[in-house]
């Protein structure tokens, strides 16, 4: 799917109408829900890349849980470079 195609311009406002429906009160359904989004976009458009992306929200997710547990500034350095 392109982002200059008729699917994306039926897409987009669909995507849109639901997400706004969800409400600010339900932050967590709103974020997984575009998660899932994002996820049929890419996916419409080559299958075979929704492992990487898979691999990197994992990994993003990760590294933001790590950081967040710590309070100290170092240490969360020290949590970033042990990732990479």
């Amino acid at each position: 799917m392109l982002f200059n195609s008729i699917e994306f311009a039926i897409f987009l406002p669909i995507v849109f109408s639901i997400y706004w429906a969800l409400g600010n009160e339900r932050m967590k359904e709103q974020n997984a829900f575009i998660l899932l989004a994002s996820y049929v976009f890419y996916g419409w458009w080559d299958y075979r890349f929704l492992v990487l992306i898979f691999i990197s929200s994992f990994v993003d997710y990760s590294i933001g849980m790590g950081l967040s547990q710590t309070d100290d500034k170092r240490k969360g350095n020290g949590f970033f470079g042990r990732v990479f």
